[in-house]
């Protein structure tokens, strides 16, 4: 679609609140999700399964986004976002109705499915009912729309979970989605373009979830049947060899769902990695620190929920100040690598995380954690917009979201199979520690099941009250002693985020001095103020782009 659809003011401002609507249904669920997490696994039994409630979304949702992408360009936007809001909801009332953690992975992967459908369709909309100046003021809005739902979502989270029980999460989506689906049903234009399924890659697309699939499934079942395995072994070198023969495929396809070539471009090159490797420390804090709060520190799921934001409000921050900063400083790149740095201190603090530790404490290494990535986030996507061809910013922009999810993903298979493997040993360990009587521990369930009884507190206290007087203290102890070795294994897992932070650190090290040539205008063109630079029209000024971005 080359031309904005002409609308009605009135109609107009009733389309972009309906598209507002869909992007908040996405985002909200992501949030929301994570706080209700510990109470769903005390309830359902699956603390081994914790973390592929999260992934099997991410997998589905990411390998959608760029198939979707292309068949809205092919049949339209409007069927597609529609379809994607109705296929939600549905999903997230079947997740409400879940009755084991199988299920509830089951109908969070399908609801990924749709949340990819989306995210797609969002941002394409956008392009398709604004011009480029005011959508670039739209994105502001659309930006402040996914820091409202990372604000609200986990202290809404955890007050819905409290007083009305973790399946409202899930049910809360309906009423959002349905005004939604009201308005762009009634006022969105449907339109088809003249795009044809050779634009597909569903070769690419095949190959990608064929290569991503066993790959997380082998690094999730590592707990159960190890690391040398063949149970193991024989997915991830599976799914390594497609993944090989998708590289292979992309660099002979037209229109490739991830461009080979574009890695020659070192700017390019340097954020997609970094992009890849700095998703570790987001999902690492946003889906494992209501374990902290809640299972270390005993704090109720509303109040874990609300001291999440400070996290929030350090990425909106720092991305507000880094788009000022980018463009008066000359060598704007190495914001990256401060961004970087205050991460890894942010996981380190994380790292060192115990019973004994504070909620401020917690809450400061937040601070630091969202202020790092929000200065990266938004750098590096401008950055490479300015180091490729004008044909191209449209695939660069999502493929460095598709490399963040891929990353986060891999980084929650990772972290989960950690959780799993390490819990159980660590909680032994702080029992024995405790050094409290046979006669006791030989009753004490020990091990990672007997971590989820501490994510309930009225389970807990009925246990407790259950015992005789003269054993309680002694259970009060192993309590303690359970909350030890959870603290123990999460922070094994934050320094393992500060580890890969620090080597997206050097990487950052690396990335060229990309003039932001989108800021400027063309000589003698009547251009806006701050309009992109249109494609170049003869040979002698395509050089001069050229050497603007090699240099």
């Amino acid at each position: 679609m080359t031309e904005v659809l002409e609308m009605p003011r009135r109609r107009l401002i009733l389309v972009t609140v309906g598209v507002m609507l869909a992007l908040l249904l996405a985002a909200l669920d992501q949030t929301i999700v994570g706080t209700a997490m510990p109470r769903i696994i005390a309830e359902l039994n699956g603390f081994d399964k914790y973390a592929w409630v999260t992934t099997a979304y991410l997998l589905t949702s990411t390998i959608t986004v760029p198939i979707a992408g292309k068949l809205g360009d092919l049949f339209g936007r409007k069927p597609f976002i529609l379809a994607g809001m109705a296929g939600f909801m549905a999903m997230s009332w079947l997740c409400g109705f879940s009755q084991n953690m199988n299920e509830l992975i089951l109908f969070r992967g399908l609801q990924g499915l749709f949340g990819g459908v989306l995210f797609a369709s969002v941002f394409t909309v956008l392009a398709d009912i604004f011009t480029p100046q005011t959508r670039a003021r739209m994105q502001g809005v659309f930006g402040g729309v996914f820091g409202l739902a990372s604000i609200i979502g986990p202290t809404a989270g955890g007050f819905i979970t409290d007083n009305w029980g973790w399946r409202w999460v899930f049910y809360v989506n309906i009423p959002v989605g349905v005004l939604g689906i009201a308005l762009l049903f009634a006022f969105l234009p449907f339109v088809r373009t003249k795009a044809s399924w050779r634009h597909i890659d569903f070769a690419g697309a095949g190959l990608l979830a064929l290569a991503l699939t066993p790959i997380l499934i082998a690094l999730s079942e590592t707990t159960t049947y190890g690391w040398t395995s063949w149970q193991t072994l024989a997915p991830l070198i599976g799914g390594l060899i497609v993944l090989a023969v998708f590289i292979w495929v992309e660099t002979r396809e037209e229109e490739p769902i991830v461009p080979i070539n574009l890695f020659r471009n070192r700017a390019y090159a340097v954020s997609i990695l970094i992009g890849f490797i700095m998703s570790f420390g987001m999902f690492g804090t946003i889906i494992f620190v209501p374990l902290v709060y809640q299972g270390v520190l005993g704090i109720s799921a509303t109040n874990s929920g609300a001291l999440i934001t400070p996290l929030m409000f350090g990425l909106i921050g720092a991305s507000v100040v880094t788009g000022q900063l980018m463009v008066r400083i000359k060598h704007y790149q190495y914001l990256g690598t401060v961004g970087a740095a205050v991460t890894a201190v942010g996981m380190f603090l994380l790292s060192e995380i115990s019973v004994h530790s504070t909620q401020l404490e917690v809450t400061t290494s937040l601070v630091f954690v969202g202020i790092g990535l929000g200065v990266t986030m938004p750098l590096y996507i401008q950055a490479v917009q300015s180091a490729v061809d004008r044909k191209f910013l449209g695939v660069v922009t999502s493929n460095i979201q598709f490399f963040r999810n891929v990353g986060g993903t891999i980084a929650t298979a990772i972290f989960g199979s950690i959780l799993a493997s390490r819990l159980g040993p660590n909680i032994q360990t702080q029992i024995a520690a405790a050094h409290l009587p046979a006669s006791f521990t030989n009753s004490f369930h020990v091990g990672s099941g007997s971590a989820q009884q501490i994510f309930n507190p009225a389970n807990l206290a009925a246990a407790r009250a259950a015992l005789p007087e003269l054993a309680r203290p002694l259970f009060d102890q192993a309590i303690v002693a359970v909350k030890a070795g959870l603290a123990v294994t999460l922070q094994e897992m934050f320094l393992i985020g500060t580890v890969a932070i620090l080597i997206s650190l050097v990487v950052s090290l690396f990335m060229p001095n990309v003039p932001l040539l989108a800021a400027k205008k063309r000589p003698g063109a009547a251009l806006g103020e701050g309009a992109p630079i249109p494609e170049p029209d003869d040979e002698e000024e395509a050089k001069e782009l050229e050497s603007a971005r090699a240099s």
